[in-house]
């Protein structure tokens, strides 16, 4: 195998791996995929993306990678709810990896509720953040994969224009 298909394959798993770490939380998505972007534009010697267009995708990675961090703790925050119902939310998202997709949203929820539980024993209130950090998680996938798209679609206008 040639070493330019062995970069090229690099590249399309970096972009893979990336568009998984969109909805999966512990994969940072964005960053896996402007990796992808940057080295498939390398493999090329920038002549079809070139610096312009690798900072265009960068700032939309960053923008991604914020989204995904302010949504979900603005979320728990904006119910009032404690620093534990944050971690909750952090630890039930890594648990919920094993219950696949219904893990996933799941997981933050219970685990958001557990630590509100934890700090407050107050049912109402751990179901206020768990419900919190579900929307948070759902609002932050959408926002992720709408920056995803932007990624895409300035990536290929770029390659193909």
């Amino acid at each position: 195998m040639s070493a330019d298909i062995a970069w090229w394959i690099a590249a399309f798993a970096l972009m893979a791996v990336g568009l998984a770490g969109l909805v999966l939380p512990v994969i940072p998505g964005t960053p896996l995929l402007f990796a992808g972007f940057w080295l498939a534009a390398w493999i090329d010697g920038y002549a079809k993306v070139g610096g312009v267009t690798l900072g265009v995708l960068g700032v939309l990675a960053l923008l991604a990678w914020v989204v995904d961090y302010v949504a979900a703790a603005a979320g728990v925050k904006r119910v009032g709810a404690s620093g534990q119902a944050v971690a909750g939310a952090l630890v039930g998202a890594v648990l919920g990896l094993a219950g696949g997709v219904v893990g996933l949203v799941v997981g933050p929820i219970a685990g958001a509720a557990v630590g509100e539980w934890i700090a407050r024993r107050d049912a109402r209130q751990a179901m206020r953040a768990g419900l919190a950090a579900g929307l948070g998680f759902v609002i932050a996938v959408a926002a992720k994969l709408g920056l995803a798209v932007a990624m895409l679609a300035v990536f290929a206008a770029a390659w193909l224009l």
